[in-house]
């Protein structure tokens, strides 16, 4: 049987997303949301920058829950410059990191305006080389390589680059629609164009400049899957991401799963809807950026009906003005809000008040030494985090108290 072409989800919120001006996550936050992804059958979260040395100790950590089998199906990727140096140096800082996505700009503007004189084209494709088999030789696994600024890079230069990258070992291709100027009609062209060149998957990089950020990663993955190739959508939760922002991970599987004319195209099966409502507002609490009320799916008015004829419609069948069902988001159940007496675990948290936090999640400590530990480490989140921990929080702090001692550990 031929291969069906699939379109995979690559989160880029720990990435990109943290990249967003006047905003950021913790380590635990950052964990976290590797966690929610995970628990939602997203196929990959690139997850950091192994060259950055404050990243040093969450990275391996995450790399180390993945061998005690807390996270279960996603790949942890990290993002390098795809130059020798940062790949040989990335490795002896997370030596086992085992998918990469390696970046450099392909672009006249960029070649001539950013590199100023260092590079030109052919030295670009040489650096892209280069690090692609520095990679290889590091133990690297699948390596994306990056085209930024791809939507401005001509298209023979551009087919050119990924056809080089191939040849050196290159798994995948980044087409980064960087400054979000492509419309749905030029990238489903120039992905198709892509694609049937160079024979790789095609990873699907857009920036929502122009408010078309969704519409064209659908159109991207599109052409990628009629060229016969998978394709992998880059996503941040949200939406958030430099300037304007990414392609927002809900939105862009409610436009696959119920977008006309996209029934012949295939969703990686694993991908759990159910998980939207409790990853987007667990973002949000953590970002500080609440959810506009009309987001897709997770916006407070997704499902609210005001207008005489919308209510009277819904009312009578869902169907005449929702498209699909709030349940398949996860929502639907009432959030109790504590409106008495409650206890919270902080940063200057005694024991016993700590107990009674754990006891209402039903954890049990096996002596007093353990919950003496876990207290310590629960006081560290909150100094790191800044607010008040949530429950999942918590309870992973229980279960994997040497990962959050790592993450909680940097050395300047």
């Amino acid at each position: 049987m031929a291969h069906k072409p699939k379109i995979y989800l690559l989160d880029v919120t720990n990435r990109d997303g943290v990249q967003t001006s006047r905003i950021c996550l913790s380590k635990l936050q950052k964990t976290m949301i590797n966690w929610y992804l995970d628990q939602m059958g997203i196929s990959q979260s690139e997850f950091g920058f192994p060259l950055t040395r404050h990243e040093t100790n969450y990275l391996n950590a995450n790399l180390e829950l993945v061998k005690l089998g807390g996270f279960s199906n996603i790949r942890l990727s990290g993002w390098l410059r795809a130059t020798k140096e940062d790949v040989k140096a990335a490795f002896k800082l997370v030596p086992h990191l085992k998918y990469i996505n390696l970046s450099i700009s392909t672009s006249d503007q960029m070649i001539i305006h950013k590199f100023k004189g260092k590079l030109d084209h052919q030295s670009v494709i040489r650096e892209m080389e280069e690090s692609v088999k520095e990679a290889i030789n590091s133990g690297a696994e699948i390596i994306g390589v990056n085209a930024e600024d791809a939507s401005r890079t001509g298209m023979d230069y551009l087919i050119e680059f990924a056809v080089k990258a191939k040849e050196a070992g290159a798994s995948r291709i980044r087409y980064c629609d960087t400054l979000g100027c492509d419309t749905p009609f030029s990238i489903y062209e120039r992905i198709k164009s892509l694609a049937e060149a160079v024979g790789l998957p095609i990873e699907v990089h857009c920036h929502n400049d122009l408010g078309l950020v969704v519409a064209n990663s659908i159109a991207g993955a599109r052409a990628a899957n009629d060229a016969g190739v998978d394709t992998y959508i880059n996503t941040c939760v949200n939406g958030m991401g430099e300037r304007a922002g990414n392609a927002d991970l809900v939105s862009v599987i409610l436009a696959i799963k119920f977008g006309h004319g996209m029934q012949d195209y295939h969703l990686d099966e694993k991908v759990d809807l159910k998980m939207s409502w409790k990853i987007c507002k667990y973002a949000s609490y953590a970002f500080g950026v609440p959810i506009p009320i009309n987001q897709p799916g997770v916006g407070a008015n997704a499902f609210a009906h005001e207008s005489g004829i919308h209510a009277d419609g819904a009312l009578k069948d869902r169907r005449n003005y929702e498209l699909y069902d709030y349940e398949e988001l996860g929502r639907g159940e009432p959030e109790i809000i504590e409106t008495g007496r409650k206890i919270t675990a902080g940063e200057y948290s005694g024991i016993k008040g700590f107990r009674n936090v754990y006891e209402k999640l039903e954890v049990a400590f096996k002596d007093d030494a353990e919950a003496t530990r876990i207290l310590e480490l629960v006081r560290y989140a909150n100094v790191h985090n800044q607010k008040p921990l949530v429950d999942d929080e918590l309870n992973f702090i229980a279960r994997y108290p040497d990962i959050a001692h790592k993450i909680f550990t940097m050395t300047p």
